[in-house]
């Protein structure tokens, strides 16, 4: 069983099929478990769609939900298209063939009601839950560490270290003492 799509990027010359390969799981459920392409487009798409196709393996559909939703905005430069919005009469810009291939993904797993249509999963398997504060993620052994924004990277990661402010994301050390 697969659902193909018809990608075509008239700025790029990108023009191929999408095709996701997908399973019946024990339960009666269909999910797509490999994603391919065939026809003209840039080869350095085939590893992303390995990639895609190992994050569809995992059992929880938020794992690949997070995954597209992050390609979502992908942009090139002079890669951006018009295109058809999948499962509607009318079209968007889509800021490069990455983002829309996402875009066509994301479709394909709400048809199947696994996702919605914005990407999020219509049933919380509860696999990659995350704990809401600090102190309940130590209770259950986790170990988070949150302090000010850094400086070189952005994320919420300055802590005092050794007297230094450090960045636990980057690993940029600021002032001293």
């Amino acid at each position: 069983m697969s659902w193909t799509a018809d990608v075509y990027n008239p700025s790029s010359g990108d023009d191929f099929v999408l095709m996701l390969k997908e399973l019946v799981l024990p339960g009666g459920q269909r999910r797509p478990y490999s994603m391919w392409l065939a026809g003209a487009y840039p080869r350095p798409l085939d590893g992303l769609c390995k990639l895609l196709s190992l994050d569809m393996r995992v059992i929880d559909p938020a794992w690949i939900g997070m995954k597209l939703r992050k390609l979502l905005t992908y942009a090139e430069p002079l890669g951006d298209f018009m295109a058809r919005i999948p499962g509607e009469n009318r079209q968007r810009n889509y800021p490069s063939t990455v983002a829309y291939l996402a875009q066509l993904v994301i479709h394909r797993y709400a048809m199947l009601g696994v996702l919605n249509e914005k990407g999020f999963p219509t049933s919380d398997m509860g696999v990659l839950e995350i704990p809401e504060t600090a102190a309940q993620g130590r209770s259950q052994g986790y170990h988070v560490r949150t302090g000010r924004i850094c400086a070189e990277c952005g994320n919420m990661a300055v802590i005092r270290k050794d007297g230094c402010e450090f960045c636990t994301a980057c690993g940029a050390v600021g002032s001293c003492g």
